[in-house]
């Protein structure tokens, strides 16, 4: 269950205590989880226990009992953690489904150390885990450890080229796909993209999507409306430049957020009004994308979600090795606009 299930049953949700309290949803999690190692200031913990008492938030799963005696667990193998807020989502998704039948997941990051994948492979056979999820924080193929196959095993965000395990990775192409759409459907015709790094799955198929709206649309793609960026904002900034150095688009497609970001400051210091004069979109839905001026239109990637389709994958007992791509959203707010659409 997410925010969104919680909403609709009249729960209160952890982003509202997060706003409430004045903090990002990961502090409110440290927080209630009682993280002392977590550098948060003791007025930081004295608003957050405020707002959730003030709020009379409850945390999902709580005053419920687990189910059986808690000793069943599933193992979790992620090779980074610290570099994206995603995967800190998707552990929380999964966590949460686990909970749910009285299982726990045990997390390691592993850093991509063969050896170390190997040696907690071995701990997690000799304790023997409901099944082990495999996680990567990119989006890519891999070529899972030997000793992966003798467990129950599913892939989080990457898939391997033999189809030999049960794989779950964001639909990226309908993702870039229904960016473009939106950008369709409120008038623009000349779309620009800014790229991210092309080693990257997940930039070539943002691209291959926008590519497949504007030839739906009837449209020629125009190689003069096509930048390179590096999912940075500095990329964002410098693309967006290039762009406007060239030729003048309705609307720039950035392939992430965070290029959105230096789109945004470019588009200011060439005079332009985002939303107004020149339409922004994004991708990932990260958090400041809703306090940006004007709030920024993106794409949703669906992390939580495949968390929890991993964690019921493996409790399911289906060893089935389907290859699962699971839909991005668009979510509108207003820098896709025109001036006489805006809302």
């Amino acid at each position: 269950m997410d925010d969104a299930d919680d909403k609709t049953q009249g729960r209160v949700t952890m982003k509202e205590v997060a706003l409430q309290a004045g903090v990002s949803q990961s502090t409110v999690s440290f927080v209630l989880n009682g993280n002392e190692d977590m550098r948060i200031s003791a007025e930081t913990r004295r608003r957050v226990l405020k707002a959730v008492t003030d709020l009379g938030y409850r945390p999902r799963g709580a005053g419920r009992p687990a189910k059986g005696s808690g000793s069943r667990v599933i193992g979790v193998m992620v090779d980074e953690i610290a570099t994206s807020p995603f995967a800190a989502i998707s552990i929380e998704g999964l966590q949460e489904e686990a909970w749910k039948a009285g299982v726990l997941a045990e997390v390691v990051m592993t850093g991509g150390d063969r050896g170390y994948e190997a040696a907690v492979l071995r701990k997690w056979a000799a304790d023997r885990v409901e099944g082990v999820i495999y996680a990567s924080i990119l989006t890519r193929r891999v070529t899972p450890p030997d000793a992966l196959s003798r467990h129950r095993a599913v892939l989080l965000n990457c898939y391997d080229g033999e189809g030999r395990f049960a794989s779950v990775v964001p639909a990226e192409r309908r993702g870039g796909e229904a960016a473009t759409r939106a950008l369709l459907d409120a008038g623009h015709r000349r779309i620009a993209f800014i790229a991210g790094e092309p080693w990257m799955d997940a930039s070539d198929q943002r691209m291959e999507g926008y590519e497949r709206a504007l030839r739906a649309a009837g449209l020629t793609i125009d190689p003069s409306l096509i930048e390179a960026g590096n999912f940075l904002p500095s990329g964002g900034h410098a693309a967006t430049h290039r762009l406007l150095d060239r030729t003048r688009p309705d609307a720039i497609f950035c392939a992430n957020d965070l290029m959105a970001v230096g789109c945004y400051e470019a588009l200011k210091e060439r005079g332009e009004a985002v939303g107004e004069t020149i339409a922004v979109m994004g991708y990932d839905d990260q958090e400041i994308a809703q306090h940006l001026n004007p709030p920024l239109s993106t794409v949703l990637l669906p992390h939580r979600e495949m968390g929890q389709w991993c964690a019921a994958r493996i409790l399911s007992g289906d060893e089935t090795p389907v290859a699962a791509r699971l839909e991005c959203p668009a979510v509108l707010r207003r820098s896709h606009l025109r001036r006489a659409q805006d809302v």
